[in-house]
């Protein structure tokens, strides 16, 4: 649905890493390889994206820059290393490797940025459908919470919480799956039924951050509020 939209299944997958990791940076090769994408693939969309203006970029260097000049940095690597030419040359190559080093961020200062990223964590909907309906083939599941980029909600601990017994090789396939769907890493826990049961009598200070955020709560065996 989304690839249909948005023209291109690649820009789906670079926009959920994006939209639903806004305050993290990333460099071309590493999408190419997290998302299994080509590299010309990801080169193009996000030159293109940037155009758009939903995706800044930038490089290691700038951040690293107290004045805002490399030569600063050469200076201050020189008197470092005073007396060992070999060493000094190699270090001018490597800051000025690191200055080519592109990254990009998602501009939240976009003006359609929040209703790109709405649709964008509306979507998931879809597959937190699909994923309930494999869940019962992993085991028994007394509570399921779905949170964090599911809920478009940054201050949840997790994107996802599983209470109940489970077959753990199938369900950390059917996460890895779903991560491979969404184009994103998902954050989850899983307990026991008794251990949360003990952590909701102590007050467990993590599990109630859980419960307390904004979420949804889709199989509830344990009558959580």
């Amino acid at each position: 649905m989304l690839g249909h939209l948005f023209g291109s299944k690649s820009r789906v997958k670079i926009l959920k890493l994006f939209l639903l990791h806004p305050e993290d940076k990333y460099y071309i090769r590493q999408i190419a390889r997290d998302l299994g994408l080509q590299i010309n693939s990801v080169r193009r969309e996000l030159e293109n994206l940037e155009d758009f203006g939903l995706l800044v970029s930038g490089s290691e260097l700038e951040q690293e820059q107290v004045g805002g000049d490399v030569v600063e940095i050469l200076q201050e690597t020189a008197q470092k290393t005073k007396g060992k030419k070999s060493t000094l040359k190699g270090t001018k190559k490597e800051t000025l490797a690191k200055a080519e080093k592109k990254y990009f961020k998602v501009n939240k200062n976009f003006v359609l940025y929040r209703e790109i990223r709405d649709l964008i964590v509306r979507a998931q909907i879809l597959y937190e459908k699909d994923f309930i309906e494999k869940l019962a083939k992993a085991g028994k599941t007394k509570l399921l919470v779905f949170s964090a980029i599911f809920v478009n909600n940054e201050n949840s601990p997790v994107d996802l919480f599983l209470v109940g017994r489970f077959n753990k090789s199938k369900l950390f396939k059917l996460i890895a799956d779903l991560e491979k769907e969404l184009g994103c890493e998902i954050n989850f826990t899983v307990m026991e039924t008794q251990e949360f049961k003990y952590r909701r009598d102590i007050t467990d200070v993590f599990l109630y951050e859980i419960l307390e955020n904004k979420k949804i709560m889709v199989i509830n065996e344990l009558d959580v509020a």
